[in-house]
C-alpha cells in the first residue's frame, strides 16, 4: 500500500508563525507544490513553518498523532479510503481547508461542527446519508462539497438551490437541538452596606443594548438559530431579563420604534414603569412606515419612586451642524452620523427613601438627571465617538444648569455638581479609550489620539467647559464609572468582539455604590461551546449592567421646581 505525505511550506525566518482568522478568506491554490530546503538554509538558521498537509494513498485509518498538529490551516484526506474520521479531528481548531472528497465515509462526527474556522469542507464522492445537524455550526463555511453522495431528496434540494451552501447550513443549525444549559444566575457583587443612620434614597439602575430586530441577522450572527434570533422569541427574553431584576430606572439602547410604543412601554406600564423615547435622528426624513423601524433610545423609571419632570433630547447631527464653522471633518464625518442620546430630569418620591422619609416632606422631593446615549459604532471613527460625547456632556450641562437654578433659585453661578447624574449608555468604546478617559478624567487632551490628527481643535472649544483650559478638553461633571474592568471583562459578547463599550458613570459627590451584577460564568461559556451572543439562552449580544446606588439627601427642593420647569 503506497502512501505519500506531503507539506506545504512556509517560510518564516527567525520568528514563529502567528495564525490570524480575517473575515477575508482566499481559498488555498489548487496547484500547491512543496519546496525542500537547502542546506545552507538550515545551516542559516532559517526556520520553516508548514500549515499544509497533504496525505494521499489508500489510507483506510489515521493515526492519532495527526490530531496534534494544531497548527495546521488546511489537510487534504481526498482520495483515500477512509470509512471513518475520528471525533478528534476537532482538536485541528485552526483548520480552514478540509478535504475529505473521494473516501469511503458513511457517516460524519458531530464534533466536525466544532471547527467553526472551517471555510471550506469537502465531502465529495462519499457514501454519506445522512449528514449531523450539528454541520450547522460552521457559519463560517464558504463552500460545502456534497456531490456524489446519496443524501436524501431534501437536503439535495435545499443544497441545490441559489445560495445553498448557506441555506443548508442555516437549516440545519435551526433543527440542532440546543442540549447546552441554562447558565447559571449572574451573582449579585455586594461593594458597602446602606447608611441606616438616617433616610436614604437606594435604587437600582439598569442600563441594556437589546439588540433591535432588523440588526439581528444570520448575516450578521450566522452562529445563532434564526428562530433564536426572531424577534417574537427574542423580546421574550429581553422581558424576562428586564423583570427578573427589576431595576428603578432601565436605560435601553436600540429600542425600535414601534417596539417602544407597542412591546415596551405598555408591558413596563402594566409592571408600573412609564418611559421616554426618541429614535435616530433619521426617523425625520422618513414616511410614517419606514420611521417605525427606527431604533432609537428609552428611559423607563418606577411611577412609585419617581415622576418627569423634562424629557431632552440631544441630536448629534444638528451640534455638528451647528459647531462646524466650516469644518469639512465636522460636516464630513460627524454631521454624517446620527446617533442620539436621550436625558430625563427626574424627581424621587417617598417610596425611594429607605429607613424612614426624611422629616421636610419637601425634602423627599430630590432631582435627579438621568442619561441614555448610543454613540456611533465604527472603529475607523473612534473622533467621532469622543466628539458625540463631548457635545452630549455639553448638553447635559446646560440641562443640568438649567435645573440647578430652577432648585436654588437664588443662586448667581448654577452648579452643574448641584443635580445627581446617572449616564448610562453604549458608547462604542473600550475602557482606554478617549471617550471613558474623558468622562472619567473630565478632561482630555487635543492632541489626543482619538482625534487622528483631523484638526478639530478650534471648532471643539466651545464645547468645553473651561473657557481657559490649555491643552485639554474639559466637561464640568465629576463623575465616576460604576463597573471597573476586573468585574465585568466584557458587555459585547460576540464571535468577532468580546470586550467593554457598555458603561454606566455617577456622581461621585451624590452616589454610594451599594452593589451590582456581576457577569455570567466564563465557565459557561467554555463548557457550552458559545462561540457568541445572541444565543437561544442569551437574547441580545449585549449583557445588561445593573447598579444599586445610595444617594445622599440634599437640601429641600423648593416647591416650583416641576412647575417651573414643565412648564418652560
Amino acid at each position: 500500500m503506497g502512501t505519500w505525505c506531503r507539506m506545504s511550506p512556509m517560510d518564516q525566518g527567525s520568528g514563529h508563525g502567528r495564525i490570524s482568522f480575517n473575515k477575508t478568506y482566499d481559498s488555498p491554490n489548487p496547484r500547491r507544490a512543496h519546496s525542500i530546503m537547502s542546506a545552507e538554509d538550515i545551516n542559516a538558521g532559517k526556520r520553516s513553518y508548514w500549515p499544509e498537509l497533504e496525505i494521499t494513498g489508500t489510507i483506510r485509518n489515521l493515526s492519532p498523532e495527526l490530531w496534534k498538529l494544531q497548527h495546521l490551516t488546511s489537510l487534504y484526506l481526498n482520495d483515500n479510503n477512509l470509512s471513518r474520521i475520528p471525533p478528534e479531528i476537532c482538536r485541528l481548531e485552526h483548520l480552514t481547508y478540509l478535504d475529505l472528497s473521494s473516501n469511503k465515509l458513511r457517516s460524519l462526527p458531530a464534533e466536525l461542527g466544532d471547527m467553526i474556522i472551517l471555510r471550506e469542507l469537502l465531502l465529495n464522492n462519499n457514501y454519506l446519508r445522512v449528514l449531523p445537524y450539528e454541520l450547522g455550526k460552521l457559519f463560517q463555511l464558504q463552500n460545502l462539497g456534497l456531490k456524489g453522495n446519496p443524501l436524501s431528496a431534501e437536503i439535495l434540494s435545499i443544497y441545490s438551490e441559489p445560495n445553498g451552501t448557506q441555506k443548508l447550513l442555516t437549516y440545519m443549525l435551526d433543527h440542532l437541538t440546543v442540549n447546552c444549559p441554562q447558565p447559571e444566575p449572574r451573582q449579585w457583587v455586594v461593594l458597602e452596606q446602606p447608611d441606616r443612620s438616617k433616610p436614604i434614597a437606594v435604587f437600582t439602575v439598569m442600563c441594556y443594548n437589546v439588540l433591535c430586530d432588523k440588526y439581528a441577522t444570520r448575516q450578521i450572527y450566522g452562529y445563532c438559530p434564526s428562530w433564536a434570533l426572531n424577534w417574537e422569541y427574542r423580546r421574550k427574553g429581553i422581558m424576562d431579563e428586564i423583570r427578573q431584576y427589576a431595576a428603578d430606572i432601565l436605560s435601553l439602547q436600540e429600542v425600535e420604534t414601534d417596539q417602544f410604543f407597542n412591546f415596551f412601554l405598555p408591558e413596563l406600564q402594566r409592571d408600573g414603569y412609564d418611559g421616554i423615547f426618541s429614535p435616530k435622528s433619521r426617523a425625520k426624513t422618513m414616511g410614517e412606515t419606514e420611521r417605525k423601524f427606527v431604533d432609537g433610545c428609552a428611559i423607563f423609571y418606577r411611577t412609585s419612586k419617581f415622576s418627569l419632570v423634562k424629557k431632552h433630547l440631544v441630536e448629534f447631527n444638528q451640534l455638528a451642524m451647528a459647531n462646524a464653522e466650516g469644518s469639512d471633518n465636522m460636516l464630513n464625518r460627524v454631521m454624517t452620523k446620527d446617533n442620539i442620546g436621550l436625558a430625563a430630569l427626574l424627581e424621587t418620591k417617598e417610596a425611594i427613601f429607605d429607613n424612614g422619609a426624611p422629616a421636610d416632606p419637601a425634602a423627599a422631593r430630590q432631582p435627579i438627571l438621568i442619561c441614555t446615549a448610543h454613540m456611533h459604532w465604527d472603529p475607523e471613527f473612534c473622533d467621532v465617538k469622543l466628539i458625540q460625547t463631548m457635545m452630549l456632556m455639553s448638553e447635559l450641562k446646560t440641562i443640568a444648569e438649567e435645573s440647578s437654578h430652577s432648585f436654588r433659585p437664588g443662586s448667581h453661578a448654577p452648579d452643574v455638581n448641584s443635580i445627581p447624574t446617572l449616564l448610562c449608555g453604549d458608547l462604542n468604546s473600550l475602557p482606554d479609550s478617549g471617550v471613558v478617559e474623558f468622562l472619567r478624567a473630565g478632561r482630555v487632551v487635543t492632541t489626543h489620539a482619538d482625534f487622528k490628527d483631523l484638526c478639530y481643535s478650534t471648532v471643539l472649544r466651545k464645547l468645553s467647559s473651561a473657557e481657559k483650559s490649555g491643552d485639554d478638553f474639559t466637561h464640568s461633571f465629576k463623575l465616576e464609572r460604576a463597573y471597573d474592568n476586573e468585574v465585568m471583562p466584557y458587555t459585547n459578547y460576540t464571535f468577532d468582539f468580546k470586550g467593554i463599550i457598555d458603561y454606566i458613570f455617577y456622581s461621585r459627590q451624590h452616589f454610594r455604590q451599594l452593589g451590582l451584577l456581576g457577569p455570567i460564568d466564563e465557565s459557561w461559556f467554555r463548557d457550552s461551546k458559545v462561540v457568541g451572543c445572541p444565543h437561544p439562552h442569551i437574547p441580545s449580544d449585549h449583557f445588561p449592567l445593573l447598579v444599586e446606588f445610595e444617594m445622599q439627601v440634599g437640601p429641600s427642593p423648593v416647591n416650583g421646581l416641576t412647575r417651573s420647569l414643565v412648564h418652560r
